[in-house]
């Protein structure tokens, strides 16, 4: 069994799941229009590699805690296919499809809100969908989140988690991100690739000898 493991934002995508859905929040009247500036100086830290990931995902859920899970999913959906979806990358769509020939096992992998990620997932096809789980009481949320964060070195546990923790499920596994944040998930794959790399993965790309792929929207 080998696995394809892709990140969504800034690598299937262009742009950032969770930073477009705070926009799209405060556009449909969900959150105050002052979070937004908040959001981005700790997506900043983010690209610094110093964000504190739980901090981020209590303040971003903030807007959402009491509010029926049903509600959020049907809205998120909604968002995925008026906002993602013309974001998607085609050559993304291409590799996917290549490993689908393949008979790899599909995986949309993200450190955003498993409630963007999931339908996401089912858009492109994937088999399997990891992602930062939200938790909730009683059908309603509680505005936190569950379970090891799929953020970082959480992402490799994640994955060990899905695949009962066995070593052969890394071997022939493919990667594909934009961030040196996901630089474990990288050097846990037995063929990484950059996607667009931001500085600090491409100086690692460079120096490793990585695949460098720059994809592209459509024009």
């Amino acid at each position: 069994m080998a696995l394809a493991l892709f990140d969504l934002d800034e690598t299937l995508i262009a742009g950032d799941s969770a930073s477009l859905w705070l926009a799209y929040m405060v556009t449909e009247g969900l959150a105050p229009e002052a979070m937004i500036a908040e959001e981005q100086a700790m997506m900043s830290l983010y690209h610094q590699g110093k964000m504190d990931m739980h901090q981020y995902m209590a303040f971003t859920l903030q807007p959402l805690a009491g509010k029926p899970r049903t509600w959020l999913d049907s809205l998120c959906q909604h968002f995925a296919e008026g906002v993602l979806r013309e974001r998607i990358y085609p050559e993304g769509l291409a590799r996917i499809e290549w490993h689908r020939q393949r008979g790899d096992v599909l995986v949309l992998i993200s450190a955003s809100g498993e409630h963007l990620v999931a339908p996401m997932a089912r858009m492109l096809g994937m088999d399997h969908c990891v992602a930062i789980l939200l938790d909730e009481e009683e059908g309603r949320l509680t505005g936190q989140t569950r379970g090891t964060l799929s953020f970082r070195e959480g992402k490799v546990s994640r994955v060990n988690q899905l695949f009962g923790g066995e070593p052969h499920v890394w071997q022939e596994s493919h990667g594909y991100s934009d961030s040196h944040n996901d630089l474990p998930l990288l050097r846990a794959v037995a063929h990484p690739h950059a996607v667009n790399p931001a500085p600090g993965l491409r100086q690692v790309a460079e120096e490793l000898d990585w695949p460098r792929l720059s994809w592209q929207l459509a024009v």
